[in-house]
Order: structure tokens, then C-alpha cells, then sequence
């Protein structure tokens, strides 16, 4: 053990009673992060960013109060039958108990460090293995090496959870040195199905960085519909993955909306390693003030007749950035595969700066692929058709940013989560006017 790492992995060891395997895994991250390159977001520059201010955890607990005034806005429109977990900082303060069926099923909504204790094999064999991969870029050695605090969902071979599951993951930036080192895991059994919602927000003004992963592992048949409000405040600067692994006919499918205050990198991506495994990529962002974003959103088809579909749209206010790479790549093999993907901004201001980028990578000759891109400003007849009916001009631009946004957001399937989405980007709106 390096001595470096000593520090590390005896605060771990007796602070926290984790595993010895996680701490291993803890350590052999640690010593490859110095050899490790930053993750590219292709025509996007972020070198100057702190992404990784400390190199020793600090264990810190938050009150549960904090995640009060997240969850008043929800509250009162949830539905009695929603299975939710709220985390504020490392501290996971409130689980709403699964039903009592399917936990005779077996299907666990819980704190991932409880896991570990209480299912060591199940997410030892997950965690940042299969995936993603500690050792692909710095930032996913850091992750491992660093993580505080996460969410463990598993469901059972063939149970179907008709209940929405629900997450809010609240920053508690009420004090600095406070990273958010989040981490989803997620694991579909053969012939699952259920869908899983999270919410993201910060409570406090102390500059944080936030490191937020989810993994979801999607075995033959099943299928997971991930949708994420992503509303981190000004002051933190935030790095997300999002990675799906998709078996035979699988299908996951990504609703998100990306609405943080602060800057942002990030990427999306589905692997799509069984025949007929499909998935849909849906995202929308807006940026305002001098926010800068720069988002990756890929789809890699290696099995045969896998389906993938991107589909991104942007808003950009004031003096913002914002960069979308659609990327889609078709491995050789994977004959019937269909690869399509659009990406569009609406630039709302002349000093914004917008690039909508898709790439097609293609080494199978029998598929079927696509990609459309435009950068452009709100189509004046669409206003001049809505102020003849007597609707004001900045009503109006709301109401064709709204029907451009649509499509993302008639996919997100928990109600209450379209309803944050939508009251979030009016604001946004209302404030940039």
C-alpha cells in the first residue's frame, strides 16, 4: 500500500466498518488515478475546473431537516403507493417501506453502504465492474476511491414493480470541503421491470463539487425507465455518469432533464451487448447567465437488431454554453442494428454559444442509421401566430420553448417529477426576462 493511500483507507476501515473488499477496491483506484487521463467532451474545454478538490474522505453526517423544504414540493401531489429514499449529503434520513408483496419478492430499495454489510456478494459482483470501470478516466478512479454515499435498487428475476421509485438526492452545501460523491446502483433481474426516478438539488451556499454515477445492470427481458431533474445549485460544479448495460431485448430507457445552476460536464451512455436490446436516450437542458454545459450522450450497438435512439434539445440564455455530442457507434456484428439521433438548440440570446455534434460510428455495413442537428433561434412565425391571439411576446416564447421541450418531457413517467421539470424551467425563463 502506498503512503499516499494509508490515510485513506484507515479513515475507511475505522470510521466507517465497510467491507475489506471495498476498501481494496478503494485503494487500487487510488493508485491509478495519477496514471489516468481527464474524460473528453469533445469541442468543449473545461481544464481550468476543480473537479477533484480533496484526495481524503471526510465522513459527515447531515440533519435530516435539511431535505424538508426539497420534499415539501413534492409531497403533497405524491402518490400513497410511491416507494421513495431521500439522502441529504452521506446521510440517508427517510426510506418509505416497500410494500409488503414485494419485499416477500425480494426487491430491496436501500443505502448502498447497507448493502455492502447486508448483500455483500450481490454488489461486490455490480459495483463499478461490468458497467463502468474504475480505471477508464481520472474522474471514475476518484469516484470509486472517494465514494460516500449512494442508493442500491435491485429487483428480482420476472417482478414487475408497478409502484414509481422514487430518489432525492439533496447536496448539503451548508458547509464547504462537502463533495457529493453519489452512486446509483441499479440491477435489473431477467424479465423485470420498474421504473426509477431521481431528484437532484442542492441545500446551502458553499462552493461543492458534486461526482454523481449511476450504473444500471439490465439482464435478458427486462426493462428500466430512468428519469432524472438534475437542479444542483450555482456554486456547484458537478460531473455526472449515466451508463447502461442492456442483455438480450432488454430495453432502459433515460428521460432527464438537466437544469443546474452551476457548471456541468457529463455523459450518458447505453451499451447495447444483447441482440434486440434496445434503448431510448432522451435529454433536455437549459443554460442561462454564463452557466457552461458540455454533455456527451452515446449508444454503442454490439448485439444483433439492438435498437438505439438520442434524441437531445437544449435552451440557451444570456451569456451561456452549451454543448451536445450525440454519439452513436455500431460495432462490427451487429448486423440489423438501427442507430438514430437529433440533436437541436434554441439559442434565446446573440451571446450565447451552442453546438449540437453528432457522430456516427459505423463498422457493420447491414444497418440502418441517422442523425439530424440544427442550432437555431425561436421560429418567428409560431410567435406571430401566438401574439395575434392576444398572448404577450415573452408568454409566448415560454409557450413555444415548452412545445419544444415536449417530447422529452411527455417521456418522463412519474407526474410529479414533469411537474418540478416544468415549474423549474419557468422560472428560468422568468428570471433570464
Amino acid at each position: 500500500m502506498s503512503q499516499e493511500t494509508m490515510p485513506l483507507v484507515e479513515d475507511t476501515v475505522t470510521k466507517h466498518d465497510e467491507p475489506a473488499w471495498m476498501t481494496d477496491k478503494r485503494r487500487v483506484a487510488m493508485d491509478q488515478m495519477p496514471t489516468l487521463k481527464m474524460p473528453r467532451v469533445q469541442r468543449f474545454d473545461y481544464r481550468n475546473w476543480q473537479m477533484m478538490p480533496s484526495t481524503e474522505i471526510h465522513w459527515q453526517s447531515s440533519s435530516a431537516s435539511l431535505a424538508q423544504s426539497d420534499l415539501d414540493a413534492t409531497t403533497a401531489k405524491a402518490d400513497d403507493k410511491q416507494i421513495s429514499i431521500v439522502q441529504v449529503g452521506q446521510t440517508t434520513t427517510q426510506v418509505k417501506l416497500l410494500p409488503a408483496e414485494l419485499t416477500k419478492q425480494g426487491v430491496l430499495v436501500m443505502d448502498l453502504f447497507d448493502a455492502m454489510r447486508e448483500y455483500p456478494e450481490t454488489v461486490k459482483q455490480h459495483l463499478m465492474t461490468n458497467v463502468i470501470k474504475t480505471n477508464e478516466t481520472k474522474l471514475t478512479s476518484y469516484h470509486m476511491a472517494m465514494l460516500t454515499s449512494g442508493i442500491f435498487i435491485y429487483v428480482p428475476r420476472g417482478v414487475v414493480v408497478n409502484q414509481p421509485i422514487e430518489a432525492h438526492i439533496i447536496q448539503d452545501s451548508t458547509k464547504a470541503d462537502h463533495p457529493l460523491i453519489s452512486h446509483v446502483l441499479i440491477v435489473a433481474e431477467a424479465g423485470s421491470e420498474f421504473a426509477f426516478t431521481q431528484h437532484l438539488s442542492t441545500v446551502g451556499e458553499a462552493a461543492n463539487i458534486a461526482n454523481c454515477f449511476v450504473e444500471i445492470d439490465a439482464a435478458e427481458d427486462s426493462r428500466v425507465r430512468f428519469s432524472s431533474l438534475d437542479a444542483f445549485g450555482p456554486k456547484t460544479v458537478t460531473y455526472f455518469e449515466r451508463r447502461g448495460l442492456a442483455a438480450n431485448h432488454a430495453n432502459i430507457d433515460w428521460a432527464v432533464g438537466l437544469l443546474n445552476d452551476g457548471n456541468t460536464i457529463g455523459n450518458i451512455d447505453t451499451n447495447l451487448l444483447g441482440e434486440g436490446a434496445e434503448t431510448d436516450s432522451k435529454m433536455i437542458a437549459i443554460t442561462d447567465g454564463t452557466v457552461r454545459m458540455g454533455i456527451n450522450n452515446g449508444v454503442t450497438n454490439r448485439g444483433k437488431h439492438s435498437v438505439g435512439n438520442i434524441l437531445q434539445r437544449g435552451v440557451l440564455l444570456g451569456r451561456s454554453q452549451l454543448v451536445f455530442n450525440g454519439i452513436g457507434d455500431i460495432i462490427h456484428g451487429a448486423s440489423g442494428a438501427k442507430a438514430e439521433q437529433e440533436n437541436r438548440l434554441l439559442m434565446m440570446s446573440n451571446e450565447a454559444r451552442g453546438n449540437a455534434n453528432p457522430i456516427l460510428l459505423i463498422d457493420e455495413n447491414d444497418v440502418l442509421a441517422g442523425h439530424a442537428a440544427s442550432v437555431g433561434q425561436v421560429d418567428q412565425q409560431q410567435l406571430y401566430y401566438l401574439m395575434s391571439r392576444g398572448i404577450d411576446r415573452q408568454q409566448a416564447q415560454r409557450l413555444v420553448i415548452r412545445g419544444f421541450l415536449g417530447v422529452v418531457l411527455s417521456a418522463i413517467p412519474a407526474k410529479t417529477v414533469r411537474q418540478e421539470l416544468i415549474t423549474t424551467i419557468e422560472r428560468k425563463l422568468t428570471d433570464e426576462n
